[in-house]
């Protein structure tokens, strides 16, 4: 079967993994997955990862999940270009230093306006506001630490979601807002308009209520 992606690219780590596969011309067959429509707890996927989330690899009879696992196996099986994933022990390390802080504190922080905005109503629950506030507030607080600890002066490092939601993350931060267009324009413009269409979109989406409503089997993942 050759090498198969399973991906919902309303996920961010999905999008991560399916830009990375695109711009590097690996070629891969795409296995939809509609965590909406609880396709993670399905039975076909569970067989195969029986954590129930995505993104999947799976390379013949091998399958991995997490996408900073993914991301370095396709980078190595393809020999990609040493900018990805430097060879040097150093500058591999910075790139593992970025990664374990973006999980923390760009993944755990940005995800919860999708979740707050669109996903918890579409079940039934609603969040106070005064944790929308204190999230509104982490945010703020890791964008200053991706400028001031990662980014720098350097033209690269070694999310989009929240400005599909109608938050405009680069105001005040005119270094990260040059970051981002040279990071859209190194991947190229039309690549992250496909990959980023699904999230993009979802603000309209939900008000024109056309986002399917999650099935039973998807809540207790979602909450």
């Amino acid at each position: 079967m050759g090498l198969e992606l399973y991906l919902d690219l309303l996920s961010q780590p999905c999008r991560a993994v399916y830009i990375f596969t695109k711009k590097n011309r690996i070629p891969f067959e795409l296995q939809a997955v509609n965590l909406l429509k609880g396709g993670q707890t399905s039975k076909h996927f569970s067989k195969l990862n029986s954590l129930q989330k995505v993104p999947t690899l799976k390379d013949d009879d091998f399958v991995l999940t997490e996408s900073t696992a993914i991301l370095i196996y396709l980078s190595q099986k393809y020999h990609t270009d040493d900018h990805w994933y430097p060879a040097e022990l150093q500058a591999r390390a910075r790139v593992h230093e970025y990664l374990g802080w973006h999980a923390d504190f760009i993944r755990g922080t940005f995800g919860v306006m999708l979740w707050t905005k669109v996903l918890a109503p579409l079940i039934g629950t609603q969040v106070p506001e005064e944790k929308v506030c204190r999230n509104r507030t982490a945010i703020d607080e890791a964008l200053d630490k991706l400028n001031a600890r990662f980014l720098g002066n350097k033209p690269f490092l070694t999310g989009q979601q929240p400005i599909a939601l109608g938050l405009d993350l680069y105001e005040g931060q005119p270094q990260l807002a040059s970051w981002h267009k040279r990071v859209e324009t190194f991947l190229g413009a039309e690549q992250c308009e496909e990959a980023h269409a699904s999230i993009m979109s979802i603000l309209e989406r939900n008000a024109s209520k056309t986002i399917p409503t999650p099935t039973p089997e998807a809540h207790p993942n979602m909450l």
